[in-house]
Order: C-alpha cells, then sequence, then structure tokens
C-alpha cells in the first residue's frame, strides 16, 4: 500500500454521488503548490476519494478555496489527452484521514496559525477541530516542523 500526506487548497465544493449498489462517494479537488526554488511554482491536481459516510461531518465544513490535509493511499496516476488534445497526468488518492489545515483561512484573512475553518465550531470537550479526526496538535506540529508549507 502506498501512503500519502498532501497539503493544499480545494479547487471546487466537494462533489457527492452515489455508486449503483448505493455507496456515497465524495471527491475533493485539491491544488497542491510545489516551489521549484527560482524557476517559481508548480501546482499538482489531486482528486481525493471518500468512501461512505466517514467524513461527513467535516466535508460539510469544506468549501472551494478551504485549506485541507488528505492522508491516504496513492493509486496509480492515470494518463489521459484533455481537450485540447494535449496529455495529463490525473493524480488519484482514496482518503484515509482529513485534517483542516491550521495554516490559513481560504479568503487570506489572519494569521491562520490555529483559526478554525470558517463556520467550524469547536466540538465538544473544547477540542480543535484537528483533534476530533485523530491528530494532536502536537503530532502536527511535529509533521510539519522540518518542512516548507507547500502554500
Amino acid at each position: 500500500m502506498n501512503q500519502i500526506t498532501i497539503a493544499g487548497h480545494l479547487g471546487a465544493d466537494p462533489e457527492v454521488r452515489f455508486t449503483s449498489s448505493g455507496q456515497k462517494v465524495t471527491t475533493l479537488r485539491v491544488a497542491a503548490r510545489v516551489r521549484k526554488g527560482a524557476k517559481g511554482d508548480d501546482t499538482i491536481w489531486w482528486r481525493v476519494t471518500i468512501w461512505g459516510e466517514q467524513f461527513d461531518k467535516m466535508v460539510a465544513f469544506l468549501k472551494k478555496g478551504s485549506p485541507i490535509i488528505v492522508f491516504g493511499e496513492l493509486s496509480k496516476p492515470e494518463i489521459f489527452t484533455n481537450r485540447e488534445g494535449s496529455s495529463q497526468v490525473s493524480m488519484n488518492i482514496t482518503a484515509h484521514h482529513l485534517l483542516f489545515s491550521p495554516f490559513g483561512r481560504p479568503d487570506g484573512q489572519g494569521s491562520g496559525q490555529g483559526e478554525e475553518a470558517p463556520g467550524a465550531h469547536a466540538p465538544q470537550g473544547g477540542q480543535a477541530p484537528h483533534k476530533q479526526f485523530g491528530q494532536s496538535q502536537e503530532q502536527v506540529d511535529e509533521m510539519f516542523a522540518d518542512e516548507e508549507i507547500p502554500f
């Protein structure tokens, strides 16, 4: 199994659909910036698939531009031809865990440190939203201590 973690912003509102057997599938389109130094930045687009209802409470707070961190299984990239006739690569992840990003709000207001997602409220016990979904603040801080933030 290939595990991957990405941090980025939603490029569109979450899309919810159902399979013919009635299973719920939610799709997120996430843009993650890759810094190339003096050469500028590139953006990699990821299609994130969420099966079932495991993140329904969180997905309700997500909209286009929302910052998010995704942990999941990387699928084999798919190559396709776009409308202009050039080859494109589709990067796909099946999400196992989602976090509200602590790196800022999509509208650019405030520093983003410790802020909640727009419209989000702390769950019972006064926990921040990311703690509700399995990560302590110490674990999040440790993950990004030595890495440059990708956006």
